[in-house]
């Protein structure tokens, strides 16, 4: 059973996650953010990952290290469920549009973490939440589940659209990437033999 389960405790968090590769996409997630929680269930149901995650974090300052910290945490979890990474699929892409927004999301899950991020807010907020958040939540998954993720708004109609279309792309690419490929299900898929950065 691919399966992981991270606690983080900080003095600006403490956050528990467990995450289920190979689930149905069911997802428990309070992190006092509204659209933060919003976001991860939408990344739990589109890449079939099941996941539970809690979050206590200093709401009083802001929203950063809750946001910044579920991105770590869920990161690691990924990172641990996956293991050496054998008879993965790897690579994956993907268009995600939603109505006048279109995202394209591409990862490699290759132990080498790598942000590329071409995505633009028209406002600095969505809602009550701040746009520019939603970039350090995937450098900060992307560094700590050791992927390579290349993440490109292409055209947009709203800034609500933009950032769910971001989780959303990653979640249908992650996926794929994720699944066992059973042509190499007992292989690395690396010339090097190692998946580990």
């Amino acid at each position: 059973m691919r399966k992981a389960t991270i606690n983080r405790k900080t003095t600006e968090t403490q956050i528990s996650a467990t995450i289920k590769i190979d689930g149905e996409g069911d997802y428990d997630v309070r992190t006092g953010v509204g659209f933060l929680d919003h976001m991860l269930e939408q990344l739990a149901r589109h890449s079939l990952i099941d996941l539970s995650l809690r979050a206590d974090g200093d709401l009083h300052i802001d929203a950063h290290h809750t946001v910044e910290d579920s991105g770590i945490v869920i990161g690691k979890a990924v990172a641990e469920a996956l293991g050496d990474r054998k008879g993965i699929r790897r690579y994956a892409s993907l268009y995600l549009p939603m109505d006048g927004t279109l995202t394209r999301a591409a990862i490699d899950v290759s132990g080498r973490p790598f942000l590329f991020w071409k995505v633009a807010f028209t406002a600095p907020k969505i809602g009550d939440f701040d746009a520019e958040l939603v970039r350090e939540w995937f450098q900060a998954f992307a560094m700590n589940a050791g992927v390579t993720l290349h993440i490109e708004t292409l055209y947009a109609d709203s800034n609500h659209h933009v950032a769910e279309s971001c989780f959303k792309a990653l979640a249908r690419a992650l996926r794929e990437a994720v699944e066992i490929d059973p042509r190499q299900k007992n292989k690395i898929p690396s010339t090097k033999g190692s998946l580990a950065g």
